[in-house]
C-alpha cells in the first residue's frame, strides 16, 4: 500500500492535464468566435435586415452559449438575404439604359463585396494557423480561402461565404470531440488503476483474515496441549498427544505458508501489470503533453510571419507588466505600422503584401535584442516590448530599426518599392495598466502618421 500516494499524485497530474486540454479547447473556441465577429462586422452595410441578423450572431457569441438549431435557421435567413442581394444586383440598371450613376453604384457594390470576401479569406487563413481541422475540412478551408482571395465571380464568393459557418462548426466540433475522447481514454486508464487497487486491498484483507485464523488455530492447539499436560501423568500418552498437536500446528503453518506464497504470486503479477499500465499511461501522458505544447505553439504563432500573434503578445505583456510592478525597472512599449500598406496590396496584389509583411517581420526580429519581444498585432501592425529600457533608449532602437527597413530593396513587377514604418512609443509609469500604456503608444503612432509618416513619436507623459 506504500505506492498509493504516488498513484494519487499521478491521478491528480492527469486531471491537471485534462484541465490544460480544456483550456486549449476554450482558446480555440475563442479564436473561432473572434473570427465570426470580425466576419460579421466586415459584412455589414448591405441591408438593414442582414445587419440585424449579423448583430444577432454577435449577441449570441457574447452570451457564450450557442443554440445550434437556432443558428441553422439563422444561417438560412442569412442565405436568403444574400440571395436577395444577388437578385438586386442583377436587376440594377446598366449604362445601356442611360443610368450611368446606377452602373457606378453597382460597381461600388461589387467592389465592396469583393473586399468583404478578401477579408473573410484572410480570416480563414488566421483560422487555419490557430485551429487544427480534420484533413478533409482543412483541405476544404484552403480551397475556400483561395477562392475568396482570388475569384471575381460573386456566385463563387457567395457560396464560399456560406461555407464559413460550416467550417467554424467543424472546428469547434473537432476540438470538443478530441477533448471528450481524451477524457474517455483517461477515465478508462484510471478505472484499470482503481481495479488494481481494489484487488490489492482484497489481497491485503485476505492476508489479515488468514493471519487471524492462523493465530486462532495455533492458540487452540496449544490450549489443548496444556489441558493434556495438566490432566495426565502418563509419559507415553503425553508424548503422543503433544506430537499430535505439534503436527496439527505444523499443518496449519504449512497451509498458511502455501496461501501466503499464492498471495505473493498474485501480488507480483498485479504489480507487474500495474507497472505496465503506468508505463502506458506515462507514455500517453507525454504524447498528450507534446500535442498540447504543439497546439499551444501553433495557437500563439502568426502563420504568415512566424512571429508571436496577438494572444502571445497579451500573455507576454501581462508577464512583463507584473514584473514591472514588482521591481519598477524601465519598460517601454512600441507600436509600429507599415506606411501605405494598402497601396502595395492594391498595386501589386495580396501576395506582394504578404511578402512585405514576411520580410519586415524577419528584419525586425533579427535586429531586435534577445530580451525584446515582438509580435504581429494584426494586419500591418506590429508591437514590441522592450524590458529594462527607458523610452529614450527604446526610441533609439526603434529609429535604427525604422531606418533599416526604409533602406530595404523591395521590388514588385520589376518596380522598386520603398517600404517605411511609423512608430509610437510609451513607457510604463505609476498608475499604468497594460491597456493604458498601450493606448498611449497607439496614440503616439497616430500622431506620427498624422505628421507625415515614416517617423517615430513618444507618448507625452
Amino acid at each position: 500500500m506504500a505506492a498509493n500516494p504516488s498513484w494519487k499524485e499521478k491521478y491528480l497530474q492527469e486531471i491537471e492535464k485534462a484541465d490544460v486540454r480544456e483550456k486549449q479547447w476554450q482558446s480555440e473556441r475563442n479564436t473561432l468566435e473572434r473570427m465570426l465577429v470580425r466576419t460579421s462586422l466586415a459584412s455589414e452595410g448591405q441591408t438593414p435586415e442582414l445587419d440585424r441578423l449579423l448583430a444577432r450572431i454577435r449577441k449570441d457569441l457574447r452570451k457564450k452559449h450557442v443554440d445550434v438549431d437556432a443558428w441553422r435557421e439563422l444561417q438560412e435567413q442569412i442565405d436568403r438575404q444574400i440571395a436577395l442581394l444577388d437578385d438586386r444586383g442583377e436587376a440594377s440598371p446598366t449604362p445601356d439604359s442611360g443610368t450611368a450613376g446606377a452602373a457606378s453604384a453597382e460597381l461600388d457594390d461589387k467592389s465592396h463585396r469583393l473586399r468583404i470576401a478578401r477579408r473573410v479569406g484572410q480570416l480563414i487563413g488566421q483560422l487555419l494557423s490557430q485551429v487544427a481541422l480534420e484533413p478533409t475540412a482543412e483541405a476544404e478551408a484552403r480551397r475556400l480561402q483561395q477562392a475568396l482571395l482570388s475569384s471575381e465571380d460573386w456566385d463563387v464568393l457567395r457560396e464560399g461565404l456560406n461555407r464559413v459557418a460550416d467550417l467554424v462548426v467543424a472546428a469547434v466540433t473537432r476540438s470538443k470531440r478530441e477533448f471528450e475522447a481524451f477524457l474517455r481514454r483517461l477515465d478508462e486508464r484510471l478505472e484499470v488503476l482503481r481495479q488494481h487497487f481494489r484487488a490489492q486491498a482484497e489481497v491485503q484483507n485476505g492476508r489479515a483474515d488468514e493471519t487471524e485464523a492462523l493465530d486462532r488455530e495455533i492458540r487452540a492447539e496449544l490450549q489443548q496441549a496444556q489441558k493434556v499436560l495438566a490432566g495426565t501423568e502418563d509419559i507415553g500418552q503425553l508424548r503422543t498427544s503433544v506430537g499430535q498437536h505439534l503436527e496439527a500446528i505444523a499443518r496449519v503453518l504449512d497451509r498458511f505458508c502455501r496461501r501466503e506464497s499464492e498471495r505473493e504470486r498474485i501480488l507480483a503479477e498485479q504489480l507487474e501489470a500495474m507497472q505496465e499500465k503506468i508505463a502506458a499511461l506515462e507514455t500517453h501522458s507525454e504524447q498528450m503533453q507534446e500535442q498540447v505544447n504543439r497546439e499551444r505553439l501553433r495557437a500563439m504563432t502568426d502563420l504568415l510571419t512566424q512571429l508571436p500573434n496577438r494572444e502571445a503578445w497579451q500573455e507576454r505583456l501581462v508577464f512583463e507588466f507584473n514584473r514591472w510592478q514588482r521591481y519598477r525597472h524601465p519598460l517601454t512599449v512600441a507600436v509600429l505600422d507599415i506606411d501605405y500598406f494598402k497601396r502595395v496590396n492594391d498595386s501589386f496584389g495580396h501576395k506582394a503584401g504578404d511578402r512585405v509583411l514576411q520580410l519586415v517581420a524577419r528584419e525586425m526580429l533579427e535586429r531586435l535584442r534577445s530580451t525584446d519581444f515582438i509580435a504581429r498585432y494584426g494586419g500591418e501592425e506590429f508591437v514590441v516590448l522592450l524590458p529594462e529600457t527607458s523610452v529614450e533608449d527604446a526610441l533609439e532602437v526603434v529609429e535604427n530599426l525604422r531606418a533599416h527597413i526604409g533602406r530595404l530593396p523591395f521590388h514588385f513587377s520589376g518596380q522598386p518599392v520603398r517600404v517605411t514604418l511609423s512608430a509610437g512609443l510609451a513607457a510604463f509609469r505609476p498608475g499604468d495598466s497594460e491597456t493604458s500604456v498601450f493606448n498611449r503608444a497607439d496614440q503616439a503612432l497616430y500622431e506620427a502618421k498624422g505628421a507625415g509618416r515614416n517617423q517615430s513619436r513618444t507618448a507625452i507623459a
